[in-house]
Order: structure tokens, then sequence, then C-alpha cells
């Protein structure tokens, strides 16, 4: 894993990944935090895999100008929260709070991320716990351990032993979107697969999961705009 600066204005940041795999060069631009990720073959010379990237400069600058930007989050900002986008505000409290249709933080502008994450999380366990709960007792079946985290490649999984994994973020999305999720992963523990013996099972715990689907491929990666990591 390397890194590059493609030349410009302004200049973009690639990051160089070898794969014994690759069996060419080839460029990947990421609509949730715009990273651009140059993969080339394990012998292939970076100068050659640069001057690649540069021939696609234009395709590269394209992608970014489509994407949409980051969200920093800060007292008079806003987040989504349970499907509402609702104002960040100074406020009388220790710790990020949802109280009168705003989030309330201490008034301490570099802690705002920090402390909007800590509250999202706990949050994110507790409705996904309870969403768990109800529609394992609906399956019949007992799930394993509940993990949180931010992940970008999915929205949730179930291992085989039946351990769930969930990404916080869903705390951001409608309430109806997160019970789906809570769903599909539970119906895993029935069917390891995605058949169609596997989307009965969802449409019985869930009557009507299609529209909640639709929302996260959607709108999903909006979620993944908003900044806690400063």
């Amino acid at each position: 894993m390397g890194h590059a600066v493609l030349p410009g204005d302004p200049p973009v940041e690639i990051t160089l990944r070898r794969s014994a795999r690759a069996r060419r060069v080839s460029l990947r631009v990421s609509a949730l935090d715009g990273r651009v990720t140059l993969s080339l073959p394990k012998h292939m010379n970076a100068a050659e895999a640069l001057a690649f990237a540069e021939e696609k400069s234009d395709w590269i600058r394209g992608h970014l100008a489509r994407r949409q930007a980051d969200v920093k989050l800060r007292i008079g900002g806003s987040v989504a929260f349970r499907g509402q986008d609702l104002p960040i505000a100074a406020g009388s409290v220790r710790k990020a709070t949802v109280r009168g249709g705003a989030v309330l933080v201490p008034e301490a502008p570099h802690m705002v991320a920090a402390r909007i994450k800590a509250m999202f999380k706990l949050t994110a366990r507790a409705h996904l716990t309870t969403a768990s709960k109800r529609y394992a007792d609906l399956a019949g079946r007992s799930p394993g351990r509940i993990t949180l985290r931010d992940t970008r490649s999915r929205w949730g999984s179930c291992s085989a032993n039946g351990d769930l994994m969930y990404s916080w973020r869903l705390i951001m999305a409608p309430p109806d979107v997160l019970d789906y999720v809570a769903a599909h992963e539970i119906a895993h523990l029935v069917e390891l697969n995605h058949s169609p013996a596997y989307w009965d099972v969802v449409a019985r715990l869930l009557p009507g999961y299609a529209a909640p689907r639709a929302w996260l491929r959607q709108n999903g990666q909006s979620l993944h705009r908003y900044r806690f990591d400063d």
C-alpha cells in the first residue's frame, strides 16, 4: 500500500494497492468517502500505473465532483437521526442528548463529533438489540453476540454460529430501515443464504420489507457523508 498525488487543480491523493490477483491496472473512486484507489498487478511498475491514472484524471475528477460533500459535525450544523435532520445546538448537558427536536451537546466545539458518535452508538445498540430479539422470537431462533462497527461495505452480517454485526450508522436511518436490517440478519439464522426460501423468511418476519430495503439502496450512502473522526 502506498500513496501518490495526481497533479492538477486541485491535486488528488491516490492510494496505490498491489494485488497478486490483479491482471491489469484499475481505478476506483469510493462513493462513501471519495477515496481514489489505483490497483495494479504485483510486478507492475508504479510509474506506469500512475501514468494510467493521469490519463484518467478527467474521469476521476468527474466522479469526485458528483459525490456528495462530507458533513462535519459542529454546533449550528445538523445531523441525521432516526430519519430526521436534527439541528446540533449547545445546551446545559454533560453528554450528547436528543431533546426538543435537536441534538444538544456541551459547549465544547472540538468534542462535538466524538460526543454525538458515542450517543449514536449507545442508541443504535439499544434499538438493534431490541429489534434483533423481536425478530428472533418470531423466527424461533436465538442470536449470538451482537457487535457494532462502522462498516463501509455492508449494514449487517450474520456468522455461521449466529453472531450478528451491525453498522451503528443505522441509527441515522428511518426506524423501519433499522428494523429491516435486523430482520434481514435474523432471517439468516434460519437460512444462511439469499435463496427464495430466505426471502420468504424475511417476508414473514417483516411484511412490506421492500420499501425500507429500497430506501437503503437509494439513500444508504448518504449516511456515510457524516464525519465522526474529527
